[in-house]
């Protein structure tokens, strides 16, 4: 082999390993691109799933609660509440379009909103369902939630919208695993600041999406639902 060849040879090689590369960092890799078969994020037990929405909250105010279930379509009611609260298990298409475990089947964050987070914000997450259910993609969904908010065909935020997510039973994602039980705020836009979230010793968190013209406050508490304490060390 002349130098010539062999330098040609190297040459084409290293073009190659740089194409290759350039590649990978223009199409990065995550756990979960494509959605599930659907099989794998509904729960087969019906009772299984009311028991799981119910445990997000303390039995004091799930017990009168509504409770939805996630079938082909989208949510159904499958128990008649009286309180004005509402339970559901979410899935993973309610996590922000880059959150790394959009699509994991695994995820399962049971959650009771209060009677205003109810009326205002579980739209949002019923719309959400019943697109990606019927086969819309990502950036569909997104944008229809986007327009659908800008036109105000979906509610704004009602004052005092929160809800209680308090389940030791959830997975909210493989980072975090059930993460710690806490409170959840919804408001309209607003500084963080002003509520003292993100701050240095501050126990709330806050995640502005204008998006969905909305800021989530999250509020971590050191008590699950069943009333036995969350350990420290998962923090």
């Amino acid at each position: 082999m002349t130098f010539r060849n062999c330098l040609c040879k190297l040459t084409a090689l290293a073009f190659l390993v740089s194409a290759v590369c350039q590649v990978k960092a223009q199409d990065p890799k995550t756990p979960y691109p494509n959605m599930a078969p659907l099989e794998q994020y509904l729960i087969q037990d019906r009772n299984a799933e009311i028991a799981l929405g119910q445990s997000a909250a303390p039995d004091s105010i799930s017990r009168d609660a509504e409770v939805l279930v996630l079938g082909r379509r989208g949510y159904e009611t499958a128990v008649k509440g009286k309180s004005g609260f509402v339970c559901i298990v979410q899935r993973s298409w309610t996590a922000p379009s880059d959150d790394p475990d959009f699509w994991n089947p695994k995820l399962r964050a049971p959650i009771c909103y209060n009677a205003p987070a109810a009326r205002s914000y579980l739209p949002r997450v019923l719309k959400k369902t019943e697109m990606i259910l019927a086969g819309r993609s990502k950036a569909e969904m997104f944008s229809a939630i986007a327009t659908a908010t800008e036109k105000k065909e979906l509610p704004g935020m009602e004052a005092g919208a929160m809800c209680y997510m308090l389940s030791k039973q959830g997975y909210l994602s493989d980072r975090g695993g059930h993460w710690l039980p806490h409170l959840m705020f919804f408001t309209p836009p607003v500084d963080p600041a002003a509520w003292g979230a993100n701050q240095p010793g501050s126990p709330m968190i806050a995640f502005p999406d204008s998006g969905e013209n909305l800021t989530v406050f999250l509020v971590p508490v050191r008590q699950w639902s069943d009333g036995t304490p969350a350990p420290a060390t998962e923090h």
